[in-house]
Formats: structure tokens, sequence, C-alpha cells
């Protein structure tokens, strides 16, 4: 697994949502109420459009084109009947920092 750090810790709080960016990937890290902290990438897998307008209630993360809701906890659409759910990222939280497996390093394009 490689983590990359995503943000310090202080950046986001029980009941949040943020949008941060790790080289070309966007994550999305929301903190449910009465949850763990969760690490998404931050594109909806319906419309597949980045989520950086999204709403966020504490429990489920809207997204801002088709409203269509997805839970905090385990990335599923509630709002209606999709397959597809947010595509998780392991998250560790190391000292301060925030950090997710974003998958295998590719090497830099010559």
């Amino acid at each position: 697994m490689n983590f990359s750090v995503v943000c310090p810790t202080s950046a986001i709080a029980q009941g949040g949502m943020g949008l941060f960016q790790v080289g070309k990937k966007s994550v999305l890290l929301v903190w449910p109420e009465g949850g763990d902290l969760k690490a998404y990438r931050g594109r909806c897998p319906h419309a597949d459009v980045p989520l950086t307008e999204a709403g966020f209630d504490g429990a489920c993360v809207i997204c801002p084109i088709h409203q269509w809701g997805f839970d905090a906890g385990n990335g599923k659409c509630v709002t209606h009947d999709f397959p597809k759910a947010l595509h998780a990222y392991a998250l560790r939280v190391e000292g301060d920092e925030i950090k997710v497996d974003l998958g295998p390093v590719r090497p830099a394009r010559a």
C-alpha cells in the first residue's frame, strides 16, 4: 500500500466533509456523525462529475448535479436503486496527518 498525505487532522471534524487534491486525484473526506472518518474518490459514481459542490448533512453526501445521495459510512446510494457506490480509499491517521492509499504510483511521463 502506498499512503499519501491528504491533509492535517485539523482540516476536518466529526460531521464534516472536505474535498482535497492529492496529485491529480481528488479525495473526498467525510466524517459521519457518530461514525468513522472515511475517504472516497472525489467524483460521483453516477454522473462522474466532481463532488466539489456536494452537500453533506452529517450522514449523506449529496451530488450537486442530480441530488443523488450516498451513505457517508459505506458509500452506497440511498436515494436510487443504483449498484455503484462511492469509490472508497483505505485511510489511516498518523500523528496529525490523514493519509489515504490512492493505489499504485505511476511513473512520471517523459
